[in-house]
């Protein structure tokens, strides 16, 4: 591996279900462990990071709303389990010696600091992970454009999305094994194909931004590391 980070400063997006391992609900302590570890190893590099990290292990806004449940209501509840996870995710990294602070879009003060853009940048700036919990603040926005948000507020240089899987492919690899993944991509051509990478909402803003989105697999060991460091894995989508 290169020995010279290609960024500075990274936000990196996690799926709720990410920290669940093999169980089919909640968060797995091995699998936080690894997760946080993961992460450590970049704060090790040097690189200012934060995280967004889902809620779908706990409870997913757009599932409770399709049950019949009020949607503000389910999304406010969707929320509230991405502070749960951001707190696990904290306590982990700590464990591994990275100071970290949680940030919530929604006040809850005996927990978790506000979201204060300032001093979120000072946090990175002082060498500490930040974690953003609780989504935008606001219903029927997902923590996909959470972290597009978070990360061009922040001025972070690129949005890693470590994910289930490693990449993107013009269709689902999984039901289809003629899949093809993609090196790169433009956002203009997401939009046009429709691919699921993120949300529309969350594509639309990071290409209004400028900011690039690199997808990879979570479940590689260094594969954080291997992207911070400029390495060709997963999947780069930029404006072309």
């Amino acid at each position: 591996m290169k020995k010279k980070p290609e960024f500075e400063r990274i936000l990196i997006k996690l799926s709720g279900e990410a920290l669940m391992g093999n169980q089919g609900f909640g968060i797995t302590p091995e699998m936080i462990h690894y997760v946080a570890e993961e992460i450590a190893k970049v704060h090790r590099l040097g690189v200012q990071t934060s995280v967004v990290v889902g809620g779908g292990n706990i409870f997913r806004g757009v599932a409770g709303s399709s049950a019949g449940m009020d949607r503000t209501s389910a999304d406010n509840m969707g929320m509230l389990a991405t502070v749960i996870n951001s707190l696990a995710l904290c306590d982990a990294l700590e464990k591994c010696g990275v100071p970290t602070r949680v940030q919530s879009a929604i006040a809850m003060d005996k927990i978790a600091e506000p979201f204060i853009l300032r001093k979120a940048i000072r946090h990175l700036e002082k060498g500490r992970v930040v974690v953003f919990a609780a989504g935008t603040g606001n219903p029927y926005f997902t923590t996909d454009t959470a972290a597009v948000l978070r990360g061009h507020e922040t001025r972070a240089q690129i949005l890693f999305k470590a994910t289930q899987v490693d990449g993107v492919y013009d269709k689902d690899p999984v039901v289809h094994d003629d899949a093809v993944r993609f090196d790169e991509l433009s956002y203009m051509r997401v939009i046009e194909k429709q691919l699921h990478v993120m949300d529309m909402t969350a594509i639309s803003l990071a290409m209004e931004h400028d900011l690039p989105l690199q997808v990879f697999d979570l479940h590689v060991a260094d594969n954080i590391c291997k992207a911070v460091l400029g390495e060709d894995i997963g999947t780069r989508i930029y404006n072309k």
